[in-house]
């Protein structure tokens, strides 16, 4: 068995709807943040080595071939180890809590003998505090009021509890635990994994036949909201069931990602934490959620918006915690080696800090949608929505640090420009089409003077393209998105030739796109040093884009090339790395599997933001 981890794309992704664990082809879990998806870890061997937490199942002999599904549109992961002496499968899950606020995450982990005979071996190795804390683990057997054994770690604040068929032994001069079983066809075994904030109240038994059935059927029936029947289904289903295991369900708040540090490149140090809830997926999220038919999601997460942005329009964030967090220091754990050793190892996000003028476009689009979209409002949202039209019109002349986030100077990033001219239009929208009060004369003034500033600075004629930002010579992805917001039509000449620039400039591989250009030295733009992935989002935005300037048949192509770069289990990360064939950045990435679902919606049915509302419950 291998000390470190394997790549980003030998994982398959378990959530109970309140965390999440990441289990590779190798049958180790080697992340789990408990109790919640922005917790510390107990299993970290994705960002170090074993030794900094892991839970293995797997044959001892050689494995010949790995075969993953999961069971229809569920998050009950399969995994076939094929070896020479038979076929031993491993059954993973995580029960889901979508309701019960007081129920505590765990894992339920069951091997099966399916041909043969197959040596099986467990290794469960705990460690609190992303791989610093060492629990203080032994064996517990009670037999008042029911025989009941048990292995007990405990550290701090966290309390695990593993129970099973038969329980590992303390590994020889180890800080670890382990068995070897051989499982014969048709037999069976299961362990179950608890957690608990207290050491003195520690969870009961549970049936973990039963969890994994229930689990099935949650899924099984959340499934039949789903109302996409075009090509790709199975892409598309299982990126809205993504979607919806990186939902926190005690506030409806959805994380980019449930992982932290996973690298950009290798070796890079673009490693982010991405743990949290970016305002900018919030247009998206509405989208991909509401035009399938998850709009019980798409309200959760409206309502998850409205309460993290609540209170002063001054201090208006890019990102949120799972719970409406605002603070979310970024700091670095010098103890672990990193995901194939690339440094630092973040946790925490600095971003929150910056101004990014994108999120008041994103903000009032989104809830501009939710309106059209039929969902119920409460009559402080427009109000929120006036006081940070109030506050965007004392700053949004100022300069930014654009949707990427860049860390060096500020700029006038054409994307945030375009987006400042979205939340006045919707602004003007919501007064024109539903009767809001508001100044909707100074709303439209604004909105046409940013209008007329985007189409005089951000082209560049030697380019023919919109540039990344006012006066600049580099391309950015980001203005693929123009004609989908409304800015442009899709026929404008413009746009057109910045597609086309794009494609040139920016894509490669075929399907992949960049956002824009970093360099192998300090970039001038983001002000970090070192390359990173093509941005899959941007692969889609581009499919969009085709799709909008009349190039379907290419679009269509183009959204189908991209369907086949997930996982064997449907799954993206963030970026996709073209010289070594490979995932890059953190994983999976809703960003990447929203913009999946917007081009299914583009390309094949759905409402976009281009077509009429159905406020009266039908499409106009």
């Amino acid at each position: 068995m291998k000390s470190g981890p394997g790549p980003i794309e030998d994982y398959a992704l378990l959530s109970d709807l309140r965390t999440a664990a990441l289990v590779g082809k190798d049958g180790s879990i080697d992340w789990l943040c408990l109790p919640r998806f922005d917790a510390p870890s107990c299993f970290c061997r994705l960002l170090g080595t074993e030794q900094d937490g892991h839970w293995q199942i797997a044959p001892t002999s050689p494995v010949r071939e790995v075969r993953r599904r999961y069971r229809d549109n569920s998050l009950v992961l399969e995994t076939d180890f094929h070896t020479d002496d038979g076929v031993l499968r491993l059954i993973d899950c995580m029960p889901p809590h979508e309701q019960a606020h007081d129920a505590q995450p765990c894992l339920v982990r069951t091997v099966r003998g399916i041909s043969g005979e197959v040596d099986v071996k467990m290794r469960w190795v705990v460690r609190f505090a992303y791989g610093e804390a060492v629990p203080w683990v032994r064996r517990v057997r009670e037999i008042d009021p029911v025989l009941d054994e048990f292995i007990l770690a405990i550290a701090g604040p966290h309390t695990a509890v593993l129970r099973g068929d038969v329980l590992p032994q303390r590994a020889e001069h180890e800080r670890a635990h382990e068995l070897v079983r051989t499982v014969r066809a048709g037999e069976q075994l299961s362990w179950v994994m608890q957690w608990s904030p207290d050491a003195d109240d520690l969870p009961a038994p549970i049936d973990p036949e039963q969890e994994v059935g229930d689990a099935e059927d949650f899924w099984r029936e959340w499934t039949t909201k789903i109302s996409y029947s075009g090509p790709h289904s199975p892409a598309v289903n299982r990126s809205l069931a993504t979607l919806k295991a990186l939902t926190y369900a005690p506030t409806g708040g959805i994380i980019a990602a449930p992982t932290s540090s996973l690298p950009e490149a290798v070796p890079g140090n673009r490693n982010w934490d991405y743990r949290f809830c970016w305002l900018r997926d919030a247009t998206l999220v509405l989208l991909a959620l509401d035009d399938f038919g998850c709009s019980a999601e798409a309200a959760a997460w409206r309502s998850w918006l409205v309460r993290a942005v609540a209170g002063d329009p001054a201090d208006l964030q890019i990102m949120y915690g799972i719970g409406g967090e605002r603070h979310l220091l970024e700091w670095e754990a010098d103890w672990l080696p990193g995901h194939r050793d690339c440094l630092p190892v973040r946790f925490g996000n600095a971003a929150y800090r910056q101004l990014q003028l994108d999120v008041y476009g994103e903000v009032m689009d989104v809830l501009h949608l939710a309106r059209e979209r039929g969902l119920p409002e409460r009559e402080e949202t427009w109000a929120l929505q006036r006081g940070m039209l109030r506050h965007l019109e004392k700053i949004w002349r100022q300069p930014d640090r654009g949707l990427w986030e860049v860390r060096g100077p500020d700029q006038y990033f054409t994307h945030s420009r375009v987006m400042v001219w979205v939340a006045f239009d919707r602004a003007v929208r919501a007064a024109e089409e539903d009767g809001l009060p508001g100044p909707v004369h100074r709303w439209r003034d604004i909105r046409d003077e940013v209008h007329a500033e985007v189409l005089e600075r951000a082209w560049n004629p030697e380019l023919g393209a919109f540039t990344q930002y006012y006066g600049g010579t580099t391309l950015d992805a980001a203005t693929l998105r123009m004609p989908s917001v409304g800015f442009l039509p899709g026929d404008d000449e413009r746009v057109v030739r910045t597609v086309e620039a794009v494609q040139r400039e920016l894509q490669h591989d075929r399907v992949l796109v960049d956002r824009y250009t970093p360099t192998d030295s300090r970039n001038e733009v983001d002000g970090l040093t070192g390359r990173e992935g093509a941005f899959l989002a941007c692969s889609f935005w581009l499919v969009d884009a085709l799709a909008y300037i009349g190039r379907r048949s290419e679009a269509e192509e183009l959204f189908g090339e991209l369907v086949a770069l997930a996982n064997d289990v449907g799954l993206y990360a963030e970026e996709y790395d073209a010289r070594t064939r490979s995932f890059a950045g953190n994983f999976p990435q809703a960003f990447s599997h929203l913009a999946l679902v917007n081009s299914a919606a583009v390309l094949y049915g759905g409402l976009t933001r281009a077509q009429r509302s159905r406020r009266d419950g039908k499409p106009r």
